[in-house]
């Protein structure tokens, strides 16, 4: 196995605007990554291309040192050795789970008792060895995903494509197939490549996570990282729960403010002059009998919590938890423990 590298990568449709302009970025050997982003944003079309189902206006993909597509011409899908798993999950209806998991190696002419041990041992990565001989339409929709999946490891694939597999699946499975994805990536060490335009997922799932907009590659950092650092106001809004206030640039230089630095900023106010967009997370927002005047406007109640949505008095809004009930209307102060300057 090697790292993929996607280098300058771009498709134009001759819409007058590209779908995917000058993407790089380099996926670890046994990595996951996970392509985030708005519907639209072009993570499927990148997908596709490094499946080698679409071909690059301009770019190259590389595995190691082999080149699968540039500007002379791209290796055909079938022999990239990658597996596509569809959100349709695309599994045959009238074959037993056995016989859709060994499709694959049916069709490089595989068979016997080789055959037989590689289908097995790819159930086996699935939990699925008892369902053997049942058929898609006797199965739950997560263990047709599973099918999907063990189909994808038969073939000891270098790269694994995921196109938004848990899109059909209600809540409750989702969990439960995000548990058999980080399973499936440990089992198989092969390098996985995940769209979704579900945050939560690709943060709980990915070793990296790749968020992309309009064409374009934002931000790629590994899940801590771009919760905690996220570059740009998309990715900060696009990461995790939080609000995004504009505060007065000051003479400080540092991109994580703490209350000492955010208070003097805040009681500014619109002075005009230079300004700055600050992500604060809800967890950061701590109420109490100082800080800032706010207004009570929406409360939730999430189970273990309430999730608030304040506004402050120039107008701007906060987002916080509280442990106790609240109701909305009510006025009390916050105080900003801490802000990532965007």
């Amino acid at each position: 196995m090697a790292k993929l590298t996607l280098h300058k990568l771009c498709k134009d449709y001759g819409t007058g605007k590209p779908a995917v302009n000058d993407v790089s970025l380099e996926i670890r050997d046994g990595g996951f990554l996970a392509l985030l982003g708005p519907s639209g944003c072009g993570k499927t079309t990148v997908l596709r291309m490094i499946a080698g189902f679409e071909t690059p206006s301009d770019g190259s993909i590389l595995l190691g040192d082999r080149v699968l597509s540039d500007a002379s011409g791209a290796v055909p899908p079938e022999r990239r050795n990658m597996a596509m798993v569809f959100q349709s999950y695309a599994l045959w209806p009238h074959m037993t789970v056995a016989a859709n998991v060994g499709y694959p190696l049916k069709v490089r002419g595989i068979s016997g008792k080789r055959y037989r041990e590689k289908v097995g041992e790819a159930l086996k990565a699935v939990r699925l060895e008892q369902y053997a001989e049942r058929r898609p339409a006797d199965l739950s929709g997560g263990q047709r995903q599973r099918v999907a999946l063990a189909r994808s490891l038969v073939t000891d694939p270098d790269v694994v494509l995921l196109d938004e597999p848990l899109a059909n699946l209600d809540r409750h499975l989702r969990q439960e197939m995000e548990e058999t994805f980080r399973e499936f990536h440990a089992r198989s060490g092969a390098t996985m490549v995940y769209v979704t335009h579900d945050q939560a997922e690709a943060m709980a799932l990915a070793t990296d996570v790749a968020v992309m907009s309009e064409g374009r590659l934002l931000q790629v950092a590994p899940p801590a990282e771009i919760y905690a650092r996220p570059e740009g106001r998309l990715v900060g809004s696009l990461i995790g729960q939080g609000a995004i206030i504009n505060v007065p640039a000051g003479d400080g230089t540092s991109r994580e403010l703490d209350w000492q630095q955010l208070a003097p900023l805040m009681a500014q106010g619109g002075t005009g002059g230079a300004t700055v967009d600050v992500l604060v997370r809800p967890q950061d927002v701590i109420l109490g009998p100082e800080g800032l005047a706010a207004t009570i406007e929406t409360v939730l109640y999430e189970g273990e919590r309430y999730a608030l949505r304040l506004r402050i008095e120039d107008g701007q809004v906060l987002r916080a938890y509280s442990g106790h009930l609240v109701t909305p209307g009510d006025r009390v102060r916050v105080v900003i423990g801490k802000g990532w300057r965007l």
